[in-house]
């Protein structure tokens, strides 16, 4: 990074990206899941739950701590770790607004949404579209393709952790990459629009939940 001593460790005042643009909508993304899981979370607590809302209750808490991991691994400059949990983010955005939409489905998840009987995450999404949208011409696998190919290593998934290693060379990152703005950019405008899915989700599935305020440190579940 220009010659300079890089940290080990970066913190909000040091990290690599900052000041990124779509680096700073995340974050105020972020924050405002933050604080609707702190006003909703005590409703859960407090009322008897509805197969679905014990559903999305276990989704949310985990989509959001995904959120906040792939957060983390940026301020860290692991940029391709942030790649490959994009898609855990995205099926469980994908899993709330499925369930959301075809809620005889919670069979199916209470039955342990088994690989033989639940729909992989391109036909949520396809059923999805079909709901939203007749007649799409987006495919569910064009959108999941990408993601698929990072989290199973396939041929394609190489430019995500490609570096330049002087004289023109290029390289496959094993840590911290700092100077690939761009993989930080596609990877907050990525995961923006699942993680607003999400929050839209905590407003669908808890929807005469009154916004009590309280710490954030009170997850769902």
């Amino acid at each position: 990074m220009d010659g300079k001593e890089v940290a080990i460790v970066f913190t909000p005042g040091n990290e690599p990206y900052l000041g990124r643009e779509l680096l700073f909508h995340f974050d105020q993304l972020i924050c405002s899941v933050m604080e609707a899981n702190a006003s909703l979370a005590p409703t859960s607590h407090r009322q008897v739950l509805t197969d679905h809302q014990k559903m999305a209750c276990q989704v949310i808490a985990q989509a959001i701590s995904i959120a906040l991991s792939i957060r983390e691994l940026i301020r860290q400059g692991y940029l391709f770790g942030g790649h490959v949990l994009l898609r855990a983010l995205a099926e469980r955005a994908a899993i709330l607004r499925y369930l959301h939409l075809y809620p005889a489905e919670i069979d199916k998840w209470n039955h342990g949404w088994e690989h033989s009987e639940a729909p992989s995450l391109a036909k949520m999404v396809e059923r999805i579209q079909a709901n939203q949208k007749p007649g799409s011409p987006i495919r569910g696998s064009d959108l999941t393709a990408p993601m698929n190919s990072l989290l199973h290593a396939k041929p394609d998934s190489a430019p995500w952790n490609l570096i330049s290693i002087g004289e023109g060379g290029l390289g496959h990152a094993v840590s911290k990459i700092l100077d690939r703005p761009d993989l930080c950019d596609g990877l907050c405008a990525s995961a923006i629009p699942w993680l607003v899915l999400v929050q839209c989700m905590m407003a669908a599935y808890f929807a005469d939940a009154p916004m009590a305020r309280t710490d954030a440190s009170g997850l769902i579940h």
